[in-house]
């Protein structure tokens, strides 16, 4: 029988914070996180990479609510080598869905990740901490540590150890009235940094679950919501939370919202009932956390040692209206010669409007995530997507008749970005 997690102590842990693996050589050794890569025949091509995202609280139509875009990173996992993602997929409250090949990844860390700034270094399992809110009532936060004693004995998670905050955190949710997506604050941010700090320098922990107690809904928000139509009012706070402690701390982290438990209701939708079946939403991000990988920064290591490096994305999926976001953003701009694919889909329409042309971005734009993973499908082949279409592919285009019309005779040679780009677009 595994006993109750165990409420931080300020004595430090009798064992030392482990330490960082050294990486081998990231281009002698490529990173590989598919469990079947090595029952496969000898393969001479590095693994293909996708990412996918949807940004977190903007009411998109497929994982805008709760954890219906997990079906989407199942597929999308079988047909990629690697998937990286972040919580916003991946969580589905009281449900996850293990998936060995897919990296779970904070978004304020993949925003960094895509710029190049960090790297991600896979690892078997982290130690996870718990965070609660001073301003959870009793009864709740034991509904909470039970979660966690669950996840230790039934699941094997490795959650060592938890402490509540030394004031409330005063969560605050809104809807931006410029744009219709949902925000908030927290009053106590330095509380809650402060809780963390104790548990990375006491205990060695390099995850964190974080509960905050959230305010409860107004009937007409949480309504709607729960009818799969509208924004997550809880989605953009919980953003800002997780973000707070990734860029102080660099270690994965996630959050899970404590509210008490809403009316039953017949007329629930599909896509949110997953926050309805339990009295938590903190399984999948403990879960998710156990074996998240960790953050490497230029002053922690060197960021092409081992570990997967922004270079190694082959391939972007976003929904077509949600273009704006930093990552997806630095992925487009990068400078490297072998671009990822960016592929926007249609169908996932968001409050946002920012969409590929408003920030030059190339993309593919397909209809909906049948498209998008027949796209990856055929671009892990290297099979040009346009040929599985009828009349795809037209004549092959000479460079003498695409430039002849612009000058005569032999002229020296020189390059222009718009002629490439539109050289490139002709060919594609």
């Amino acid at each position: 029988m595994a006993p109750h997690l165990a409420r931080l102590s300020f004595i430090p842990a009798g064992l030392p914070p482990p330490r960082r693996r050294a990486c081998a050589r990231a281009r002698s050794r490529p990173h590989s996180v598919s469990p079947s890569a090595d029952a496969r025949s000898p393969s001479f091509r590095r693994p293909y990479t996708s990412v996918l995202v949807v940004p977190t609280g903007v009411g998109a139509a497929v994982g805008g609510f709760a954890g219906d875009a997990l079906p989407v990173a199942r597929a999308l996992a079988a047909v990629a080598d690697c998937v990286i993602s972040h919580p916003n997929v991946l969580n589905a409250a009281m449900l996850y869905w293990p998936m060995p090949n897919t990296l779970y990844v904070e978004g304020y860390a993949l925003d960094r990740f895509a710029e190049g700034a960090w790297a991600l270094q896979p690892v078997h399992q982290n130690k996870v901490s718990l965070v609660l809110d001073a301003g959870i009532e009793e009864e709740l936060r034991l509904r909470h540590l039970q979660v966690a004693d669950a996840a230790r004995a039934s699941l094997g998670l490795p959650v060592v150890e938890y402490t509540v905050t030394d004031a409330p955190l005063e969560i605050k949710t809104w809807f931006d009235p410029k744009c219709g997506k949902s925000t908030g604050s927290v009053g106590n941010s330095d509380s809650l940094l402060r809780a963390v700090d104790a548990l990375v320098k006491h205990s060695g922990v390099n995850a964190v679950a974080v509960v905050c107690r959230f305010p409860d809904d107004d009937p007409d928000d949480s309504d709607c919501y729960r009818e799969g139509k509208g924004v997550d009012l809880l989605a953009g706070v919980e953003a800002i939370i997780s973000h707070l402690i990734v860029k102080e701390f660099k270690i994965p982290a996630a959050h899970a919202p404590a509210v008490l438990p809403p009316p039953l209701s017949p007329s629930l939708s599909p896509r949110s009932v997953a926050e309805e079946i339990g009295y938590t939403f903190l399984p999948c991000v403990l879960a998710g956390l156990s074996s998240a990988p960790q953050y490497v920064t230029r002053r922690h290591g060197t960021l092409d040692n081992g570990c997967i490096v922004a270079s190694d994305i082959d391939s972007v999926i976003i929904p077509k209206d949600a273009c704006g976001g930093d990552g997806t953003l630095a992925f487009a701009r990068t400078a490297r010669k072998n671009k990822p694919l960016i592929i926007t889909v249609q169908e996932n329409e968001t409050v946002l409007d920012d969409t590929p042309d408003k920030f030059s971005i190339e993309a593919l734009n397909v209809q909906n995530y049948w498209e998008a993973i027949g796209v990856i499908a055929a671009h892990k082949a290297g099979v040009n997507p346009s040929a599985l279409r009828r009349h795809g592919i037209e004549h092959l285009k000479s460079h003498q008749r695409m430039y002849s019309g612009r000058s005569s005779g032999s002229q020296p040679y020189s390059s222009s970005p718009n002629q490439d780009k539109v050289y490139v677009h002709q060919l594609a």
